[in-house]
């Protein structure tokens, strides 16, 4: 008997609800699991916790007081080296190229959900995870 693939399993930080609700509907469709993070102090407790299980995160830049996107994908890569990242910000991409991790997304704000879940979802298979 074989077991069913599990879905992987995203960590997803977002501080703006309207956002957050629209992106995790689309997510949850497209078959993922998620932990939901409003700031960058809760996504780095998650990480703390949960680092082992994660197959990849998608984070917005600015997350108000607190970490920063930023930070939050470094800390993940600083844990697990190759997980794919994916960030979403309104803020220019010009960051990205100093600020961001290798092998990583970005996608401008506005967006509509689906780039976002085929961002991810091509990091995840080019990690071999998807």
């Amino acid at each position: 008997m074989t077991t069913a693939p599990t879905a992987p399993l995203l960590l997803y930080v977002e501080d703006e609800i309207l956002i957050q609700d629209m992106l995790v509907s689309a997510l949850e469709e497209a078959g993922f699991e998620l932990l939901v993070a409003d700031n960058g102090m809760q996504a780095l407790d998650v990480l703390a916790a949960q680092a082992g299980r994660l197959d990849g995160i998608i984070t917005d830049i600015n997350l108000g007081d607190g970490p920063e996107g930023w930070h939050v994908a470094r800390k993940a890569r600083e844990l697990l080296n190759m997980l794919p990242i994916v960030y979403v910000s309104a803020a220019s991409d010009h960051e990205w190229f100093s600020k961001g991790v290798p092998n990583s997304i970005m996608i401008a704000k506005p967006f509509v959900p689906a780039q976002v879940v085929v961002a991810i979802s091509s990091l995840l298979t080019v990690s071999g995870q998807g």
